[in-house]
């Protein structure tokens, strides 16, 4: 993406833009894990929102700033969309429950929690590390999560003992058998695309599922394919900073 602007509300301490920072560098992984997420039978996440720094001129220099949580979110490689949770204090132009589509450039935090334990919460975790034992204790129980040690925040499952998860989600190798049968059952897949122009080799780019990637070419899948918006699934890998998928696009 080009010509960012990162909206900061007044007062926003120098730790806590770090934290937004952290967050929007590790977007992809929350949506990884939500793109996952929407295949499971069986729902594997207790909670999956993101926080987003929304705006309001208001006829000054500066304008008005206030982060809030969306949860439904979706994600087409530029734009994240979802339902505000959250009353806002300051600003009128939003109120909650309203429909949200913002740049991937306001976002400030996300989170899931699987099984009471949370990943991501990067202000959230800025936020713990100024508490006392006693005060993040409270934090914690208010929340009905296990939110760890605000030194070490997993952005992926098993981050520290399998940091090969990093690179590629489990599901997308366990699934590499039944992916390539669907394929072979329904080919036509390889080349539909949606009302925006996004076929699957957009979306599981997006979503930096290699093996998935990989079948999808082996089949043909016709790289140059372009979404309404102009990109290539090589686009979005390139965007979303997807080292793994880079070359493998690259190369076909």
């Amino acid at each position: 993406m080009t010509d960012k602007k990162i909206y900061y509300a007044k007062g926003d301490a120098p730790e806590m833009i770090a934290a937004f920072e952290k967050a929007r560098n590790t977007f992809k992984y929350f949506w990884r894990e939500l793109n996952w997420e929407s295949r499971r039978i069986v729902p594997a996440l207790d909670l999956a929102c993101v926080k987003i720094a929304f705006v309001q001129e208001n006829g000054t220099d500066e304008p008005a700033v206030e982060h809030m949580w969306i949860n439904d979110v979706y994600f087409d490689g530029d734009y994240v969309s979802g339902t505000l949770i959250n009353d806002p204090d300051i600003l009128t132009n939003i109120s909650n429950g309203d429909a949200v589509r913002v740049s991937l450039d306001q976002v400030s935090d996300w989170l899931f929690a699987s099984m009471d334990k949370t990943y991501g919460g990067f202000t959230i975790h800025q936020l713990r590390s100024n508490m006392t034992d006693e005060e993040r204790e409270e934090h914690d129980e208010a929340w009905g999560l296990d939110f760890g040690d605000f030194n070490q925040i997993e952005v992926v499952r098993d981050q520290y003992t399998q940091p090969e998860n990093l690179i590629e989600h489990p599901m997308s190798i366990n699934m590499q058998k039944s992916f390539t049968e669907f394929l072979q059952q329904y080919p036509q897949e390889i080349t539909i695309a949606d009302e925006n122009g996004y076929t699957l080799l957009h979306k599981e780019t997006i979503a930096g599922n290699k093996t998935s990637v990989e079948i999808l070419l082996q089949n043909q899948a016709d790289t140059s394919l372009k979404t309404h918006g102009g990109k290539t699934a090589l686009d979005f890998a390139r965007q979303l900073n997807w080292e793994h998928l880079i070359p493998v696009l690259e190369k076909k």
